[in-house]
């Protein structure tokens, strides 16, 4: 009988690397009184995989966009607000992928 090593999907995406474009992040929120105020379920806080934005005490939800996967999740869970500029990194910075 064979058998399998078993790797959780965070041991796997720790062995990605990403190079950080320090001062010039490619993801930005328009307007965080939008968010705060505007914006009930915050899915962005729950539904990015690289846990990029997060939501303080007081409702203000927070982006650092260092280990962003470039997914593109956070565009589709903002449609309704559409308060995200979202562009591409830069080339050579940004997520490097070790399985392709």
């Amino acid at each position: 009988m064979e058998t399998h090593a078993t790797q959780k999907v965070e041991e796997k995406l720790f062995q990605n690397r990403y190079r950080v474009d320090a001062g010039r992040p490619h993801i930005r929120i328009k307007d965080a009184e939008l968010c705060t105020h505007q914006c009930s379920q915050k899915q962005c806080t729950v539904c990015c995989p690289a846990g990029c934005y997060t939501q303080e005490g007081n409702g203000k939800v927070v982006l650092i966009t260092d280990g962003c996967m470039e997914c593109g999740t956070c565009r589709i869970v903002c449609d309704e607000h559409r308060n995200l500029d979202w562009e591409w990194p830069r080339g050579g910075f940004g997520i490097l992928f070790k399985f392709g």
